[in-house]
């Protein structure tokens, strides 16, 4: 058994650690509520880009555009968002393990690839692997990710498709539903595709100037970066929950530890004070004999 000391030190150690994954715990759920109120802000903008380009199809405006061309995939350009630190639980392994997934069925249906990393952890994966070109890395983004950085990522990808590098862009994120449920999943951008809704009257009945054609180059590049936007978020505010998690447990974790040390430490000074009161009382025998 451990000494009375050694348990005190451990003991302090974990109250220590404690402190620590509480404070993370706090800063986590700070970021992961604002992170959730900029995902929601977002679905509006979003919603408009998918009535407009309901409208335009409609007149078969993208029937010819060169970001709705649909070509036969022999070659993928994969968007990869994962963390730029640790210390959140499963986040950046499943993204990666579906990441990875993806690449092995691409390989085995004879499908190159390219990838563009976002963050730090699936930067260092990729640079590792041997079955797929790396063509752009950015880390460090801020939650909220500012236009010139979003327009990078946007105008590689847009430029990697339209030349003819690749013939399909699908983004891998995970996607935030709420404080407890998150989900990997992998979606398509290019060639660009939209959600059919019913276009409102203000869209039906507005003027397209100085052309359709001329509006629509507007407007489905605004819903590949709205896309990827999106999932900048949706990834951000999904990391912050469950760092947020991974935090609580870990506190948790510690509040029982530091309590099964108290205990043990208890017996063990219990246990001392038993022998030194056994050796006093065999003392004071010996002394009456």
């Amino acid at each position: 058994m451990a000494s009375i000391r050694q348990l005190k030190s451990r003991i302090r150690s974990v109250k220590n650690t404690k402190q620590i994954t509480r404070a993370m715990e706090m800063v986590a759920a700070s970021k992961m509520r604002r992170a959730q109120d900029s995902t929601k802000a977002s679905a509006p903008y979003a919603r408009l880009a998918n009535e407009l380009l309901t409208y335009l199809g409609g007149q078969n405006v993208t029937d010819t555009h060169p970001y709705f061309e649909k070509r036969t995939v022999k070659k993928r350009l994969l968007i990869v968002i994962a963390s730029d630190k640790g210390l959140a639980g499963a986040y950046n392994t499943n993204v990666l393990r579906k990441y990875t997934q993806q690449l092995k069925e691409d390989d085995a249906m004879g499908i190159g690839n390219a990838s563009l990393t976002i963050g730090r952890r699936a930067t260092r994966f990729a640079v590792r692997l041997k079955d797929t070109e790396l063509i752009g890395a950015y880390d460090d983004m801020a939650d909220k990710p500012r236009g010139h950085e979003l327009r990078t990522i946007v105008d590689t990808a847009i430029e990697a498709f339209t030349s003819g590098e690749v013939d399909a862009v699908d983004i891998v994120y995970t996607e935030f539903f709420n404080a407890v449920k998150q989900e990997v999943t992998m979606q398509r951008i290019l060639p660009a595709g939209y959600t059919y809704v019913e276009a409102s009257e203000n869209v039906q009945d507005a003027t397209f100037e100085p052309s359709p054609e001329k509006v629509l180059d507007t407007v489905a590049y605004r819903l590949v970066e709205a896309q990827v936007f999106q999932a900048l978020l949706d990834a951000k505010a999904s990391e912050h929950s469950m760092r947020m998690v991974a935090m609580k447990n870990a506190t948790d974790n510690a509040s029982d530890l530091a309590d099964d040390l108290t205990l043990e430490m208890n017996k063990a000074r219990q246990g001392a004070i038993t022998q030194e009161l056994a050796e006093i009382s065999g003392g004071v025998e010996a002394m009456k004999e």
